[in-house]
């Protein structure tokens, strides 16, 4: 039982990172008040240019690279439609949800005419598990041996930067004083501009942080876990990632918190196929819905009551204007 449930929370650990990196970044981006919904494309888009220059120049480090330059353009792209000229932020992240699904397909079949996909990666391509020191010799050790060889160790660097990232991610919002900022931008930006302090800047700056951290969380989708790219690969995670910004009142460890669980679900459901119950054998299908379901419950607000940031989702226009 122990041994099952370490597996299980080790599946967790590998399938919650794009989650996390994509509430980090929503978190940023919404907390300064700009609406990110476009999580879903860039997430998608960061993992083709990531899969994609890791194929081609055989670099694990060139494609994250990628993946991330990609994803800042994109968040750039929000921002001019959004920051820049007042659009609606929910129609701008949606035109980039479904830019980044007809793009990545396009280019895919052109450039490797393999159906949309990327070539395997392998070898220096791909972002190796790391193992640490000893891990083969204390794996018989009861409890403690099984922690550290299985579920702290074995895993990507990109698995243990998601979850540095988030204590880094609180410091940053809660103890600088570019986060009281941020956060007052997302309160209220006309008391920040009236202090001299430009409010596009730090809503521009806010979609690069997100940016930056959502093409992590792209390249890890194909250049740690999956090695390689497949069309639509991201399967919701960037609205999952929002659901669970939502769930945790946009706070980054009640968020990781949400992440965590969307992903323990994950590896229950792979650990269910099959399995009978009451004399029944569960659907794979619903197994698999699991996790989308709770997403739907958790965005219908069974949660209680989540305050979002007062100004969120609307456009500053200086009064001067």
């Amino acid at each position: 039982m122990f041994e099952t449930l370490i597996l299980m929370l080790d599946s967790t650990i590998r399938v919650a990172p794009p989650l996390i990196f994509a509430a980090m970044a929503g978190m940023f981006c919404e907390r300064s008040g700009v609406v990110n919904i476009a999580l879903e494309g860039k997430l998608l888009a960061a993992a083709f240019a990531s899969g994609a220059a890791a194929a081609v120049t055989g670099s694990a480090w060139m494609g994250l690279l990628a993946g991330v330059m990609v994803s800042m353009a994109f968040a750039l792209l929000h921002g001019f439609a959004t920051i820049t000229h007042r659009g609606d932020q929910v129609v701008s992240g949606m035109a980039i949800n479904i830019l980044a699904v007809g793009l990545t397909v396009t280019l895919g079949r052109y450039w490797f005419d393999q159906g949309g996909q990327t070539p395997a990666l392998s070898g220096d391509a791909r972002f190796a598990p790391i193992q640490f020191p000893f891990e083969k010799e204390l794996a018989d050790v009861p409890v403690i041996g099984q922690l550290y060889s299985e579920l702290a160790s074995g895993h990507s660097m990109l698995e243990y930067l998601a979850l540095a990232i988030v204590p880094l991610a609180w410091w940053v919002l809660f103890r600088t004083r570019f986060g009281l900022r941020l956060r007052a931008v997302g309160e209220a930006p006309a008391a920040v501009d009236t202090a001299g302090i430009s409010v596009v800047r730090l809503r521009y700056t806010a979609l690069l942080i997100g940016g930056l951290l959502a093409g992590i969380g792209g390249t890890y989708l194909a250049v740690a876990q999956t090695a390689q790219f497949i069309p639509n690969m991201s399967a919701g995670k960037g609205f999952m990632a929002l659901a669970a910004l939502v769930f945790g009142k946009w706070r980054p460890w009640p968020a990781m918190g949400a992440c965590l669980l969307f992903g323990f679900l994950d590896a229950v459901a792979i650990r269910l196929q099959g399995v009978e119950v009451l004399g029944f054998v569960i659907p794979v299908q619903f197994i698999e819905a699991v996790p989308y379901m709770l997403t739907v419950f958790l965005l219908a607000g069974f949660i209680g009551k989540a305050v979002a940031p007062k100004a969120l989702g609307t456009p500053y226009v200086k009064e001067r204007e």
